[in-house]
């Protein structure tokens, strides 16, 4: 059953990507790795190093993405900031992942939901001005 649900969300999850907007591609990879860094402390916490390690790694290769989908040319400070932001969530999650610590995932995870909020808050007639390349 649990195989079955998994496929069921991996295909559900492909056919919103398939026609989805880029703002709404950035809010799934929010949610993308939040979820993975969730399930990464989980795993810390059931002392499940196989599961931490592909979680983790899982985490790391969405929030370079969206590190790395910054316009570092025409987004200015915004920018800037969120590169840092960035930057400072990966190295969190490197010490959760060398100590097995859950309070670093935890300060990765109110980075992400800070910059999610304030990403989902932009207004829908907005939408088309922010994919992360262009707006910021």
């Amino acid at each position: 059953m649990r195989g079955s649900l998994q496929s069921y969300r991996k295909v559900s999850l492909e056919s919103e990507i398939a026609v989805a907007s880029p703002h709404r591609i950035i809010q799934l990879m929010f949610a993308g790795a939040l979820e993975r860094l969730a399930q990464s402390r989980y795993a810390i916490e059931q002392n499940d190093l196989q599961s931490k390690g592909v979680y983790i790694g899982k985490a790391i290769g969405i929030i370079t993405a969206l590190s790395n989908s910054l316009n570092m040319d025409s987004g200015g400070e915004i920018a800037k900031n969120l590169s840092d932001l960035y930057d400072f969530v990966l190295r969190r999650i490197s010490v959760a992942n060398l100590n097995n610590d859950p309070q670093a995932i935890d300060d990765a995870m109110a980075i992400l939901r800070d910059i999610k909020e304030g990403w989902d808050a932009i207004p829908a007639d907005q939408h088309h001005l922010t994919s992360h390349s262009e707006a910021v």
